[in-house]
């Protein structure tokens, strides 16, 4: 397997619209209130794409985020907006096999999948 070039977030971020893998840190469950939070810190890899500007289900705006398939949003480290759950690190995702694209939509997607496949 290759290697991973990783990124830090505070230093440089993705073009928009690059799917990333996004280094994520945080506590779960969240629990900010108490004096002593339950929970267990995490620091983990999502699937993720990278854009300058992103609606919330809410309406709520973001700009330079990271957003997952569930739809959350996560900023990135040091950006200066509160965040529970900060990206630290992005990489690129490698391109579909045997080709230099992350994406292959409509019959195209049969069509290079029954080629990869043989």
């Amino acid at each position: 397997m290759p290697d991973v070039e990783w990124v830090d977030a505070r230093e440089r971020l993705p073009r928009s619209g690059m799917p990333v893998a996004a280094a994520t840190a945080g506590r779960y469950p969240p629990d900010d209130s108490a004096a002593e939070p339950d929970g267990e810190d995490f620091w983990l890899v999502l699937p993720t794409y990278f854009t300058a500007r992103h609606i919330g289900e809410d309406g709520t705006e973001y700009r330079d985020c990271f957003v997952d398939s569930d739809e959350v949003v996560r900023l990135p480290h040091g950006c200066g907006r509160p965040c529970a759950e900060p990206v630290t690190h992005w990489a690129e995702l490698p391109t579909l096999p045997g080709m230099t694209v992350h994406t292959v939509l409509g019959e195209d997607a049969r069509t290079a999948l029954r080629d990869a496949l043989g």
